[in-house]
């Protein structure tokens, strides 16, 4: 490694461990902690307030109400909702999955290019569910044993195009 290389690596580290410092002195938890840093630049640029804890909503919007925010690194914007419980029934799971998902007043599909906050689709929370109920009801009836029996379904960028609305981006 070169000396001009080091150096960056050094400047890189030493911004990094003042950041973490800063995100921990105002309440915003851990900056390096999975997708929190995505979460926070996401925030800030659609002007919401993100979540002191990392159960619930990740933000909150300009009306106080709570937003899930879904981020991708891909070509297009994307949400992989992952690692859902399962419940006995498909009565209890419904119930469940629209206080998950329609409970959110807003879901937001982030898109990310190079650390930066690339792209921005606003969708409403009622239609990420009426979208993913049918998808999970699938897998929730599946035969197919899985390793990790939780439940996982994906919005995709054609259904964010239908039903979502830009809000950052060309």
């Amino acid at each position: 490694m070169s000396l001009s290389q080091n150096a960056a690596l050094s400047q890189i580290s030493r911004h990094l461990t003042a950041a973490a410092m800063l995100a921990y002195e105002h309440g915003v938890g851990d900056l390096l902690s999975y997708a929190r840093a995505k979460e926070f630049l996401a925030a800030q640029a659609l002007g919401h307030r993100i979540a002191e804890t990392y159960a619930g909503a990740d933000a909150f919007n300009q009306k106080g109400e709570s937003v899930e925010y879904k981020s991708t690194t891909a070509k297009h914007c994307k949400g992989a909702y992952t690692g859902i419980s399962v419940f006995e029934t498909w009565e209890e799971q419904k119930e469940y999955l629209y206080k998950k998902l329609a409970n959110y007043p807003e879901h937001y599909y982030n898109r990310f290019e190079g650390g930066i906050l690339a792209e921005s689709w606003k969708m409403k929370g009622t239609d990420v569910y009426k979208l993913l109920l049918p998808k999970l009801k699938k897998k929730f009836f599946s035969e197919i044993k899985r390793k990790d029996p939780r439940l996982s379904a994906n919005i995709t960028w054609s259904e964010i195009q239908d039903l979502g609305e830009k809000i950052i981006g060309q």
